[in-house]
């Protein structure tokens, strides 16, 4: 038995052993084929059978049916097809989150909810209790505002293994936190209230937490991000902070990975100002960030040996008024990059330029660095490759590791996809200097979805500016650095974020911990 509080979960989730187990008020079972309900799960198939005897449609869209057992009825939740080419683990989380909202509103407050055995999808168990988990999330300002409505069930059970439990805890909790924070309105997840939120949340734990909020040093040591900020600091509840967050396995490190995240926590567009309605859902512009926090919280419930993760937030609210930057100003990077302003609402790349340099300079001291950013950053992505799928391109280093191919395959077993992307000579040519004015531009002055390439050229922008074109494959000291765009895949607006790409970065860079569990 296992229950996350604190904010996070608070409802207990249990694993029990078989359907008969007491205190559950219904029963939720997932599965392709009445089939497979034999054996243990043979009670739930007659039942199914008979009603499916006179309904047909029983079989697609499921049912609510009295059953022989302690907790009395059961939500019949089906997959649908598992064996086509394009079916994958995603359904087993598309139907426990059904049946979770099924029994729902059929008033179930303690459901148990059981898979049917196959040997489909390797992952099956986590994802389907992952999906469930995922429907039982409560806004952090609900939980906050209305304390009645903090949870909607009192507990959930899960036949199933014990470890698989309290793995999907850990990673829920993590989504649970990048939800918080990517979902939360412009001013409950202002910047300073990140950093508050981010203090509570790993206090005590083993992720260390540096702040960079003082004007003069974000000014000097990172003015790209300045830039953005210079409006919205005016302001003392919008005025930007850097957060760093750091995390030391046990043992001799093997591998380090350094997270930057973009955390825009309102994007008006800047001078260039978002017209024609939409504006709206712009505070999920901080989705890269929280995504950020939400790794470092999976990494510090899990605490995996040999693992070092540095992860960055630059939060900042990309305001407008008469201080606001503008396009043609030259600014000056970190990396000494001089950069022409094209874009005001190309805020996301300005802000984490800064933080990717450090981030490439930290690199030098590290044991075997994967640099990545992550970002809600371009519309282009979201025509691209669909609104379930990030996008994730490497630069050289990165693509002779393997390091796109990798993380997308550790996705596609979890249910967290991503389309692999190139960087081509074509986007850095996109943001050389046309004059002899800028070394660099950082964008041109049309929407990422009208432009060609529109989501691949930030990642060259960012190397670029960051100094990272310097440590290529042709460097004396390459550093490999990918960039993920989760501009569709982090969540329908309105609607709940989905937490995109925990799912994949766990898998990918703690495989042993899962080899263990599972």
């Amino acid at each position: 038995m296992a229950s996350l509080r604190g904010g996070r979960l608070d409802f207990e989730v249990s694993a029990e052993t078989k359907l008969e187990a007491s205190g559950y008020d219904g029963i939720i079972v997932v599965t392709d084929s009445l089939e497979k309900l034999v054996g243990p799960y043979e009670k739930l198939q007659a039942p199914l059978k008979a009603q499916a005897d006179i309904d047909k449609t029983v079989i697609e869209d499921g049912a609510c049916l009295r059953v022989d057992l302690p907790a009395g009825r059961f939500v019949f939740a089906p997959t649908g097809p598992l064996n086509r080419d394009y079916d994958d683990v995603r359904r087993f989380a598309d139907a426990a989150a059904s049946g979770i909202k099924r029994a729902l509103k059929i008033g179930m407050k303690a459901p148990l909810l059981v898979r049917a055995p196959d040997s489909s999808f390797e992952h099956a168990d986590l994802v389907t209790l992952l999906g469930a988990l995922h429907a039982l999330y409560v806004p952090l300002e609900v939980r906050e505002a209305l304390p009645e409505k903090a949870k909607k069930v009192k507990r959930l059970g899960y036949v199933g293994n014990a470890k698989t439990v309290q793995l999907a805890l850990a990673l829920e909790s993590a989504r649970i936190v990048a939800r918080d924070i990517g979902g939360s309105d412009p001013e409950r997840m202002a910047p300073p209230r990140v950093e508050e939120y981010v203090r509570n949340v790993f206090q005590g734990t083993a992720v260390g937490v540096e702040v960079v909020s003082d004007d003069e040093t974000l000014c000097k040591e990172y003015p790209l991000f300045s830039a953005v900020n210079r409006c919205a600091k005016g302001v003392p509840r919008h005025q930007g902070r850097i957060i760093y967050l750091d995390y030391k396995g046990a043992g001799p490190i093997e591998h380090t990975l350094q997270l930057v995240g973009k955390g825009v926590t309102y994007d008006t567009g800047g001078a260039d100002i978002k017209a024609g309605g939409v504006m709206a859902g712009m505070h999920r512009d901080k989705c890269g960030s929280a995504a950020v926090a939400g790794f470092m919280q999976a990494v510090a419930t899990l605490q995996p040996p040999n693992l070092r993760v540095i992860g960055s937030m630059a939060m900042v609210r990309n305001s407008v008024g008469s201080d606001c930057y503008v396009s043609d100003e030259i600014i000056t990077s970190r990396a000494g990059v001089r950069v022409r302003v094209g874009n005001t609402d190309a805020e996301g790349r300005m802000a984490m330029a800064d933080v990717l340099c450090r981030m490439k300079e930290r690199a030098a001291e590290q044991v075997d660095p994967y640099i990545m950013t992550i970002a809600t950053l371009t519309g282009h992505c979201v025509l691209a490759v669909g609104e379930a799928y990030s996008a994730i391109m490497d630069n050289g280093p990165a693509t002779l590791s393997n390091t796109s191919r990798m993380v997308q395959q550790a996705g596609h077993q979890l249910g967290d996809p991503l389309e692999v992307s190139t960087i081509r000579r074509e986007d850095y040519a996109f943001h050389k200097g046309k004059s002899e004015y800028e070394d660099v531009l950082q964008c041109n002055n049309l929407p990422s979805s009208r432009t060609p390439r529109g989501h691949q050229t930030p990642s060259a922008f960012m190397i670029l500016a960051a100094g990272l074109d310097k440590h290529g494959k042709d460097s004396t000291q390459p550093l490999k650095y990918s960039h993920i765009d989760i501009a569709g895949s982090s969540g329908p607006f309105p609607g709940v974020p989905t937490g995109a790409p925990i799912l994949a970065l766990a898998k990918a860079f703690m495989p042993k911990l899962f080899s263990e569990i599972l």
